[in-house]
């Protein structure tokens, strides 16, 4: 297969820590040099998105910590030293070829929630259409447990901004040329994988962990970005950003770095659902999980059992007897309800709830099966 990329129109563009970081704080050529092929690009009428990493280790060395940073508070302090001085970067850089940039801070809530998540397409679209560059960034200041390891780098974050707004590609700049077959700092014998078609199991056991002072985010982050971006019909492209004009050349369809092709297209309610953080779970009976996987209604005579406190209209998994999840739903029940009808016929549900309620757990509509997006 070849790269698909004569279609592409809207790109998010994700930086890493590793890329702005130098010696003195803020690398301002790397930023002048990314900054002027995205202006190069919207010349020629692409939409960019940029996640930028990079506002905790720009705090740290700004305090003059040494080494990585770990403590929550000490991070989120860097953060709030570190953000705007990013910011004040790229304004300056995109103010040399007559753009605007905008700033939007996110915590994985933003993008769980359904309302904040069409305030923001709406938000973003409206940008786009005045020609802005959006920079994005984890809103490190106020998460909490997200911190440095829920986007992981901002890795996870790009893919489901690209995800949530319909990007055509993701391109993640890193340090490194993409994915090899090996650590090719250890292994002379590494190659490099152009393409991937499927993101299996093979194809992450060649990613390792993270490995740099500041950053948090390893390949294997950004092949699980990769992921999420597949199934909502977003390629994507791991490449290095040293490389010069790397932006230009991969739209030219270079074959620098690693392109992952896009898979299945789910809808906007379907990437809702898969991307949303689940807040507990139901068991389901054997024949309650062929009915869902034949994208069948969930009745509560197929509900086993129910683990974790959660509200109707809450992303839950839905889990094999064993405990093994096989998709992700929103029931129209909370988690007591749930627990009160499980096992019982459909038409015990007003009996036992009281009018009002639907003789159902949920519809297929408000059901993703995780074999889908594998």
């Amino acid at each position: 297969m070849s790269r698909e990329l004569q279609d592409v129109k809207r790109i998010v563009l994700k930086v890493g820590t590793n890329l702005l970081s130098c010696k003195d704080g803020i690398d301002e050529t790397r930023i002048d040099s990314i900054v002027e092929q995205i202006a190069h690009l919207m010349k020629k009428n692409y939409q960019v998105l940029l996640v930028s990493s990079g506002a905790i280790g720009m705090g740290a060395k700004e305090l003059h910590l040494k080494g990585p940073v770990k403590q929550v508070a000490m991070r989120q302090a860097c953060a709030s030293i570190g953000q705007p001085l990013l910011m004040s970067s790229y304004r300056r850089a995109f103010k040399k070829h007559g753009l605007v940039c905008s700033q939007i801070l996110l915590t994985r809530k933003d993008l769980n929630n359904r309302h904040t998540y069409v305030n923001l397409r709406n938000s973003v679209f409206t940008l786009l259409d005045l020609g802005v560059v959006p920079v994005f960034n984890e809103n490190d200041v106020v998460s909490t447990a997200e911190i440095g390891s829920a986007f992981g780098d901002n890795d996870r974050m790009s893919a489901m901004v690209a995800s949530k707004i319909d990007a055509d590609l993701l391109i993640i700049l890193t340090d490194i040329t993409g994915l090899y077959t090996a650590d090719p700092r250890k292994d002379s014998t590494a190659q490099l994988l152009s393409e991937i078609e499927l993101l299996d199991e093979k194809i992450l056991a060649y990613a390792g962990g993270a490995g740099s002072t500041y950053s948090t985010g390893g390949m294997k982050t950004k092949l699980l970005a990769a992921k999420i971006a597949a199934v909502a019909g977003c390629a994507t492209i791991i490449a290095s950003g040293y490389e010069e004009n790397a932006l230009p050349r991969l739209l030219e369809s270079e074959a620098l770095g690693t392109y992952i092709h896009p898979t299945k297209r789910l809808s906007q309610r379907e990437r809702w659902i898969l991307n949303n953080s689940h807040q507990g779970s139901i068991e389901v009976d054997d024949g309650a999980k062929q009915a869902l996987l034949s994208k069948k209604s969930l009745l509560p005579k197929g509900v086993v059992r129910v683990h974790g406190v959660f509200s109707e209209g809450d992303v839950i998994q839905v889990c094999s007897t064993d405990g093994k999840p096989f998709a992700k739903a929103v029931p129209y029940l909370n988690s007591t309800d749930i627990a009160s009808v499980a096992g019982h016929s459909s038409k015990d549900i007003q009996r036992i709830l009281g009018t009002g309620y639907k003789d159902m757990i949920f519809r297929p509509e408000d059901l993703v099966l995780l074999d889908d997006v594998e």
